[in-house]
């Protein structure tokens, strides 16, 4: 064999092996399921017994819910959050609900809301804040974070204020006066950040009494801790359907942090709420998915399409009451701990 014909079925292998990976490449992103409609891809034998999972050992049990529930008064109730005082605020529809029975007209769908020490009122529509003192006067609209922005929560801790973008899968660091100071969580090799996976539109932060930034990684389940800087500290949880652990596709959806620095976590899918302690070790049970929901409303979410609304908002106060807003029925119910002879 000559040079130039082993170059030309060199060429003609090279040429067949690019085609056969082309073709793969094809078959393989018409058989992609991007919408979740053909399930988890599990066998049938595979088949999660979700009655059992939503048993909840009476033992675990260490709040009971200790006044009757009350209704929020929206159609589409979005968030609750607590003022320095104790006193509940509600988002939903188009308007805040603030304490004294007072309602805020918004221009816009909130997303999310926190009420910071001196009563300012801050709000995430889709793409941006809106800051508001009680009466109802908008005190500024801060600049757009873009077309793929959806902004689900929001801290407030001295001059800072953190929000969480869930389409870009970002937390937006911003002082008091809307000026970006810089973004945390990108994915970063170099600082050994892994990035967020929020396939769902649930995606929470606060600032914990150790005076770092703890924000919720869903599609990892699990909950890291940030400088302001954005360097990452340490995280905690796993993925399990067990008691003490995080289930389905993205969980926890949203928390709280009590007095002594625990946790308050809330799950969507299989509803549960639950306490863990400051370092992540679980604690027990606030209330099961026997408590919070009815059993048609039960599953496991293995793919983002299937539990992309439904997920329940929380707040704790001071004494350690739990406030659990059931987005489903418009409900506020509250939860204190039971008292141990």
């Amino acid at each position: 064999m000559n040079k130039r014909d082993a170059k030309v079925n060199i060429e003609l292998v090279a040429g067949v092996v690019v085609a056969l990976a082309i073709g793969v490449s094809v078959v393989a992103i018409l058989m992609l399921d991007v919408t979740g409609k053909k399930g988890s891809g599990l066998s049938d034998e595979f088949v999660y017994d979700i009655k059992d999972l939503a048993k909840v050992d009476p033992a675990l049990i260490i709040y009971e819910e200790s006044s009757p529930s009350t209704a929020t008064g929206f159609s589409n109730s979005r968030a609750i959050a607590l003022g320095a005082d104790g006193s509940v605020y509600l988002a939903g529809d188009r308007s805040i609900k603030i304490p004294g029975g007072k309602t805020i007209d918004l221009p816009g769908e909130p997303q999310s809301l926190t009420v910071a020490d001196d009563g300012r009122i801050y709000v995430s529509f889709e793409d941006h804040i809106g800051v508001f003192d009680d009466s109802g006067r908008q005190l500024a609209a801060w600049k757009s974070e873009g077309e793929r922005a959806v902004l689900t929560a929001i801290a407030v801790y001295k001059q800072h204020v953190f929000v969480a973008d869930a389409g870009n899968r970002v937390v937006v660091h911003y002082d008091t006066d809307g000026k970006l100071i810089n973004y945390i969580g990108k994915k970063d090799k170099e600082r050994y950040i892994d990035g967020f996976v929020v396939p769902s539109p649930y995606f929470d932060l606060a600032v914990a009494g150790d005076g770092l930034l703890r924000v919720i990684n869903p599609g990892r389940h699990r909950i890291e801790a940030y400088t302001f800087d954005g360097d990452l500290e340490f995280s905690w949880g796993k993925p399990s359907a067990a008691i003490e652990g995080f289930c389905g596709c993205c969980n926890p959806i949203n928390f709280a942090i009590l007095e002594d620095g625990s946790f308050v976590t809330c799950e969507k899918g299989l509803t549960r709420v639950k306490i863990y302690d400051a370092d992540g070790g679980f604690v027990g049970v606030v209330a099961g998915p026997a408590k919070l929901v009815k059993d048609g409303e039960l599953k496991i979410c293995n793919v983002p399409i299937e539990c992309q609304e439904g997920g329940f908002d929380i707040a704790a106060d001071a004494n350690g009451r739990v406030f659990v807003l059931d987005t489903v029925r418009n409900l506020v119910r509250t939860f204190d701990r039971i008292a141990v002879d």
